[in-house]
């Protein structure tokens, strides 16, 4: 399971409420703040071999100047033996010089307790310390589900599932999830998006999800709606498909299967409403722009 991408894509989408939720100790002020994520292209580019695509750098800028700006550096861990604090404190000062900044906030979000990971990182002498370094760490299994339930943070909610729950309450634990993503997110794409990441993590089998449908019938209601939507969405890209693949057969067979190749991507990016138009045209076209002509 990827869940690096899974929790890139939760902070990206929602950065004030993943920092609120995941660094509360630093994510101060932020209503006022502009969060922009660091271009991956120029930490690539700058930071060569060492840059790791899934760490997560969020640039945090208050416009009136009240306070400096300050990077936030993200990295999701499932297990804390996996954990290299050397490789995040690397990375830290890599990242602070290329912000030219000190001001940066590294937090690691465990999966699992984060109790065998190592929280300090000393570099020193017989004499002197001289590099101290440690994170925020954020471990999901070690907070309570029940504390959250009616949270309007919604990252929090989502992770409802990754919190410690008993055995019991986790139909209880995916119906608040649910609930919070019906009512703090309106989107449908996002809504469907999440959907699908609190039904990885929550895991249910088909007695724990039997005994769902009996007790959150609201909940219920929004599962089944994005099931009939996405069916509805794939029967009406397989009928676009459908009329992509008979347009280019016909193109092949009245002017070349050369013509065909060569309009194909146009023709496979084009909505049903105008593969329609054109496979009319194709009839009495006596050439190729004959068809794709506009209106």
């Amino acid at each position: 399971m990827d869940h690096d991408h899974n929790f890139k894509s939760l902070i990206l989408d929602y950065a004030a409420q993943a920092l609120a939720f995941f660094a509360p100790e630093e994510a101060i002020d932020l209503a006022s703040a502009r969060i922009t994520p660091l271009r991956q292209e120029q930490l690539k580019e700058r930071l060569g071999e060492r840059f790791r695509e899934l760490d997560v750098p969020l640039l945090v800028e208050w416009p009136d100047g009240r306070r400096e700006a300050v990077v936030f550096v993200l990295e999701e861990e499932t297990t804390a033996s996996r954990f290299n604090i050397h490789r995040l404190a690397h990375y830290c000062l890599d990242i602070a010089e290329l912000v030219g900044t000190d001001r940066v906030v590294p937090v690691v979000i465990f999966l699992g307790r984060s109790s065998t990971a190592p929280q300090e990182l000393h570099l020193g002498g017989q004499r002197h310390r001289y590099l101290s370094f440690r994170y925020l760490a954020c471990s999901l299994a070690e907070l309570s589900a029940g504390q959250y339930f009616e949270t309007d943070n919604l990252v929090a909610r989502l992770n409802l599932p990754n919190m410690a729950h008993r055995p019991e309450e986790r139909v209880e634990v995916y119906a608040w999830a649910l609930r919070g993503l019906r009512e703090l997110e309106t989107d449908p794409e996002r809504q469907a998006k999440y959907l699908d990441f609190i039904d990885i993590y929550a895991a249910l089998d088909n007695t724990e999800r039997a005994e769902f449908a009996a007790r959150y019938p609201e909940e219920v209601q929004l599962v089944s709606s994005f099931a009939q939507r996405f069916t509805e969405q794939g029967l009406q890209q397989g009928q676009k498909q459908g009329e992509a693949a008979m347009l280019l057969r016909l193109l092949a067979r009245k002017f070349g299967p050369a013509a065909a190749e060569a309009h194909r991507p146009r023709i496979e990016a084009a909505d049903a409403e105008t593969l329609l138009t054109w496979s009319e045209r194709i009839l009495d076209a006596a050439t190729p722009e004959d068809i794709f002509r506009p209106e």
